[in-house]
């Protein structure tokens, strides 16, 4: 019995060392060494599995991978010097700074003359996507956090079979954990066709404790190199059918063509290259010379643990930060930070119109009450809060001014910012922007606004409840 509790205070100090050495945030590192010292055993076993700093390990640094945007780049800039020089867009150059950040951190550059088009709910969504997919002649890629088994993937299937069978390449991307309920026999059933299959870091019985808190949240389709989407929508019944419990689930992706193709190809094939072990994508048949095929301007900002960067905070950061009339934002798991929280609370003191729309329910009553758990402080700063009665919100949007917004698969938490991989497009576009401002405040209308005053009469159950998960909220 000595000699267990020895060597258990033994190992604890060693991990309060690593802990000092490797922690990200002071907040982070204090609850972690309370729940080590505090929750014998407990605290321990849940560190190993979500505590450790994986940015210091070169297991998730994408080192040969680095070359496919560095090969992205000198692509773009040689068909950038053989095709005639076009104007700078006029709010590309008002924002230049803010691109410049997006660019050093996240390896994409700015590009103009796409095709935007967001696309609301599931219907729509798999609609334009279906379409497209059968538009393919060279090749189809695909990536999802969740592909989970039942009518929607079964159309996928068969779609994907047929289109292999015409001499289409097809590659399926999927996060091990996230999609951990699809089953061998699906996943054969599409290798038997021809069609190359990956699960972005398996479940392994060895890298289990070293990979199970860092997952792949990106939602990727490319057809040919010269259509894309991505943002916040799986691939699930729900999407089409609603939820059980929570019923209609609403969620927001964005429809691309044009030059901001190559950036979100070169993010599917740095994740494939990880998955697969191969650099079969770094090759001038996946990165085909675009053209112009829309006004818009785009630059598509991916982060996660491989990057030293937290790319899409530090979007979410500027964009309430640059706002002088208002910022509004729809995002479902709202755990700020300290930054982040209190980057909203400045804006709103300082007369900016800062609005937060989510669902009235969640999918994890943990999450729910973490979430609350901020909205006095909130509140009491001028931060507008709409809670969405029918249904759940999943959309991850964020819009400013009439002029910047951005759509992707990231959160407003820690998990989003440090420990997932995701991707976001922004947007340097008038039109789309007032467009999703428009919907935006259809939203609002139809939602519950709170009431500081009334917040602060919440019982001291609600209270106790906000405060237990607030405990949790750095690990989050």
């Amino acid at each position: 019995m000595m000699f267990a509790l020895i060597a258990y205070v033994l190992i604890a100090f060693v991990l309060m060392g690593r802990l000092l050495l490797y922690g990200v945030r002071p907040t982070k590192t204090l609850a972690w060494l309370l729940a080590i010292f505090t929750i014998p055993v407990g605290g321990m076993l849940l560190y190993f599995i979500l505590g450790r700093n994986r940015k210091k390990n070169k297991f998730y640094h994408f080192k040969k991978n680095e070359t496919i945007f560095g090969y992205l780049q000198k692509y773009n800039a040689l068909h950038q010097s053989e095709a005639p020089t076009t104007p700078i867009p006029p709010l590309l150059k008002q924002h230049h700074r803010l691109a410049q950040m997006m660019t050093k951190s996240s390896g994409a550059f700015p590009t103009t003359g796409n095709f935007l088009q967001p696309l609301k709910n599931g219907p729509a969504t798999f609609d334009a996507i279906f379409k497209t997919l059968e538009k393919a002649r060279t090749f189809i890629h695909i990536q999802y956090y969740i592909f989970e088994e039942g009518d929607l993937a079964n159309r996928f299937r068969s779609l994907l079979i047929q289109k292999a069978i015409e001499g289409v390449e097809v590659r399926l991307l999927y996060d091990a954990l996230g999609s951990r309920v699809l089953s061998k026999k699906f996943i054969k059933s599409l290798k038997t066709e021809g069609i190359q299959v990956y699960g972005f870091l398996p479940m392994r019985l060895g890298r289990f404790l070293s990979s199970v808190n860092y997952r792949n949240h990106r939602k990727i389709v490319i057809i040919d190199g010269l259509y894309g989407f991505t943002g916040g929508i799986n691939v699930s019944d729900k999407y089409i059918n609603g939820d059980p419990n929570l019923g209609p689930w609403y969620d927001m992706h964005l429809q691309m063509e044009g030059p901001v193709i190559h950036s979100l190809q070169a993010v599917f094939a740095r994740d494939w290259s990880f998955a697969s072990g191969t650099e079969e994508l770094l090759n001038t048949k996946y990165f085909a010379p675009q053209i112009r095929a829309g006004q818009s301007t785009a630059q598509v900002v991916s982060s996660g643990p491989d990057s030293d960067f937290s790319s899409i905070q530090y979007l979410y950061l500027s964009l309430i930060n640059k706002a002088k009339n208002y910022v509004y934002i729809i995002n479902p798991y709202i755990i700020p930070g300290e930054a982040l929280l209190e980057t909203l609370k400045i804006a709103a003191l300082s007369g900016v119109d800062v609005r937060l729309l989510l669902s009235a329910n969640s999918d994890s009553l943990l999450v729910k009450w973490t979430v609350r758990s901020n909205f006095e402080n909130l509140l009491a700063a001028g931060v507008k809060i709409y809670l969405y009665p029918d249904g759940f919100l999943h959309s991850k949007v964020m819009l400013s001014d009439d002029e910047l917004s951005t759509i992707g698969t990231a959160n407003l938490d820690i998990r989003s910012f440090e420990q997932n991989y995701e991707v976001n497009v922004l947007m340097y576009d008038k039109t789309i922007t007032t467009t999703l401002k428009h919907d935006f405040l259809n939203d609002c209308k139809k939602s519950q606004q709170l009431n500081y005053h009334q917040h602060l009469q919440r019982s001291k159950l609600e209270r106790l409840k906000e405060g237990t998960a607030k405990v949790f909220s750095p690990i989050l």
